[in-house]
């Protein structure tokens, strides 16, 4: 999806400050919204990619505005009122129109278990791989209107297989459709020169992590 998410690369966005021992939240509320995503996700079963693309739906303008939390908000949010899981007036005035159908809700004494839980990406099935490493390959230039996870400014670019991670959902149909189209996930690197130009370091290289349907031969 090409939003204003996808920032890699972006100028005048200002300098990156990093904040010295920085907490995991800076205010209690995000932690609710961090337990209310899980939950909510436990509970009415989507999956992370769906999460990512809720979020990217965030208007340009009040995504730029806003924090990453808010982010996660605004994603929640969402989902659940696609899903079914509440209504617009339910999340508008915080009570209840109807009785809601059961759902599995996800106890304290089990959040660690389901975070800890690897199953979402990671699949154990036999997809040959369409490269190995040291394989020259260059990337799709799309401009897809749902989820992806090839940033703009790898697109069309020529790389090098470095590693390959094994097989993973592919992010884009598991977004979209909760088809999890299993295939090899590779770590490809380009020189940054290929991605910034000339007048990037001739010593620099990026390494992004790209899926199967993301790749040619080159």
């Amino acid at each position: 999806m090409n939003g204003i998410h996808d920032m890699g690369g972006m100028h005048g966005m200002g300098p990156v400050e990093i904040e010295k021992n920085e907490p995991v939240f800076h205010a209690e509320w995000e932690k609710r919204v961090f337990a209310m995503n899980l939950a909510a996700g436990y509970a009415v079963k989507w999956n992370i990619d769906m999460g990512r693309y809720a979020r990217e739906q965030m208007p340009p303008a009040e995504y730029l505005a806003t924090g990453y939390y808010d982010h996660w908000l605004y994603g929640v949010e969402k989902l659940l009122v696609d899903l079914g899981a509440v209504t617009p007036l339910e999340l508008e005035t915080g009570q209840a129109e109807k009785q809601s159908a059961s759902t599995a809700p996800l106890h304290a004494g089990k959040v660690a278990e389901f975070v800890a839980n690897p199953k979402g990406a990671r699949l154990d099935a036999s997809v040959p791989p369409r490269f190995k490493p040291g394989d020259r390959v260059v990337t799709h230039n799309e401009h897809p209107l749902g989820h992806t996870r090839l940033p703009r400014y790898a697109r069309g670019k020529r790389g090098v297989i470095d590693r390959d991670h094994g097989v993973f959902v592919f992010p884009d149909t598991n977004a979209m459709t909760r088809d999890t189209k299993p295939q090899h996930c590779y770590a490809v690197r380009f020189s940054a020169q290929e991605l910034w130009g000339a007048t990037a370091s001739p010593r620099d290289s990026v390494y992004v992590d790209l899926w199967d349907d993301y790749l040619e031969p080159a």
